[in-house]
């Protein structure tokens, strides 16, 4: 059981946290392995970041989950934060890759403050976390919510670190510890 791959990818804001993961699930799906679960992507306007998409990473779907122009009842920091978007593109997902027998790898980008809003989501990951399929996560470095300090207790996940000088060479590293560990396909 313990030798299923459950990577944690932490760093600071904009360090590159869901750049790394992309490379990765597209290594991964480049020698076969099916990948799913949910993206978090940011909104850019004149090259300012003014929110996220959270996109479903199979089906490509996405919706504004978080703006700086939203009047949302959540809000972290500047960002309104749309719980339904998740619940309605990134929960379900999640679901569908711990469920399909044909999805190899899950991911979840990221569990963060503004995530963390959603029962549904926190559920959804420890579910994921607990089941028998290898996982990626994002985390949110400084954030020491209860489901942060779970996940970060937890024995099964190697947490590691993303930095502007670590940044290009992590994707290729995690890749590795995947490869080593992850089932072959025939």
């Amino acid at each position: 059981m313990d030798d299923i791959p459950k990577i944690g990818i932490t760093g600071m804001p904009s360090v590159g946290k869901t750049d790394t993961l992309i490379k990765i699930i597209k290594s991964l799906e480049e020698h076969g392995y099916t990948v799913e679960g949910m993206i978090t992507e940011p909104i850019i306007q004149k090259k300012k970041r003014v929110g996220f998409y959270v996109t479903d990473w199979k089906t490509k779907e996405r919706e504004v989950f978080a703006h700086i122009d939203y009047e949302a009842k959540e809000k972290v920091g500047k960002y309104g934060v749309d719980i339904q978007a998740l619940e309605h593109i990134g929960v379900p997902a999640i679901e569908k890759a711990i469920l399909d027998e044909e999805i190899n790898v899950i991911v979840i980008d990221e569990i963060g403050k503004m995530e963390m809003l959603s029962e549904k989501f926190c559920e959804m990951v420890i579910e994921a976390l607990d089941s028998d399929k290898p996982i990626i996560v994002t985390l949110h470095k400084k954030s020491r919510t209860p489901l942060l300090q779970d996940v970060r207790r937890r024995d099964d996940i190697r947490i590691l670190e993303v930095t502007p000088v670590n940044r290009n060479l992590l994707p290729y590293k995690i890749e590795k510890i995947m490869e080593e560990k992850l089932p072959p396909l025939f």
